[in-house]
């Protein structure tokens, strides 16, 4: 059996791919000879061959599931049963399973995904408050709604702290970084749980108010599951250094920003803001990282890469 298995939701051809998959080969020390799995609504010859062949180079599994056309109305529903799918084919192979959002990257070995005995789920706190409820503020009727279909018992809810703006929430989630025990299915029970939420009708008139609950009621959900599902003191809350937005580094507060990211161990950023010049300069990166991604970045800026 595998120590960690790496998976994560793709189309096959985003450049974001690449440079995860190539990122934990070249970064991650010990797990960098890991299994990594794709996993994609397109079947595998529905991705182009150049696509395939890098795939191969790096020895990355394409695992295919499908998905009903009316469900993938709701941002992020893809993802979310790509993680139950996941979860399903790393039972009896693997002692744990990383699931990644796809814009992530490896820049050291990340040794804390070796959760210990006792814990049985490691995770980060979102960037942002966005849709989160303020801990020190009376719970509002969206969350008190998530609580009562998730069964969540009210002795569970806890402070955390969001990763950009620094405010203090009641439990929320970050969706693309989770580390789990495959045979706890608790990735499962997610996706089942958010089937059976997102479209219910109590939940329309927060969809009607603000389109953020349309776009984050599958991580709402995660989390209310998560407070369901575990108690404190199975939750492993990485540290800073794991899943750090480079590209959220201007907006954070002083106190959230690294002076050197070859500290982070993972990071999240968005392809776009990087690939302008002064995008990449705002941010401290230094060697050897500095050099392999700036590489990464020129050559799709000029090649246009798989697009």
């Amino acid at each position: 059996m595998n120590h960690i298995t790496f998976a994560f939701a793709s189309n096959g051809t985003n450049p974001e791919t690449f440079i995860l998959v190539e990122s934990i080969r070249k970064f991650a020390g010990i797990f960098s000879e890991s299994p990594i799995w794709l996993i994609t609504t397109k079947a595998e010859e529905e991705i182009p061959i150049r696509c395939r062949a890098q795939l191969k180079m790096y020895d990355v599994k394409i695992i295919h599931f499908e998905l009903d056309s009316e469900i993938l109305q709701f941002p992020f529903t893809e993802s979310t049963f790509a993680a139950s799918t996941a979860e399903s084919f790393a039972i009896g192979k693997t002692k744990f399973l990383v699931w990644l959002g796809t814009n992530s990257l490896i820049i050291n070995e990340p040794r804390e995904f070796l959760l210990k005995t006792e814990k049985n789920l490691g995770c980060r706190p979102v960037h942002h408050t966005l849709i989160g409820s303020l801990y020190y503020q009376p719970i509002d009727e969206f969350w008190e709604l998530i609580y009562s279909k998730c069964e969540v018992p009210e002795e569970r809810i806890f402070p955390m702290q969001t990763h950009v703006d620094g405010n203090v929430l009641r439990p929320y989630f970050n969706s693309g970084f989770l580390i789990v025990r495959p045979e706890r299915k608790f990735l499962d029970t997610w996706w089942k749980r958010y089937k059976e939420i997102y479209k219910d009708p109590d939940f329309k008139k927060f969809y009607d108010r603000n389109s953020l609950y349309v776009t984050f009621i599958h991580q709402a959900v995660l989390s209310a599951e998560i407070l369901s599902n575990f108690k404190k003191e199975e939750l492993e809350i990485l540290p800073f250094n794991y899943c750090y937005p480079i590209n959220l580094y201007e907006e954070s507060l002083p106190e959230f920003r690294p002076q050197n990211t070859n500290e982070l161990i993972t990071a999240r950023y968005y392809l776009e803001k990087l690939l302008k010049q002064e995008g990449f300069k705002q941010i401290p990166f230094h060697e050897p990282f500095k050099s392999w991604f700036k590489k990464k970045l020129e050559f799709i800026k000029e090649e246009k890469f798989f697009r």
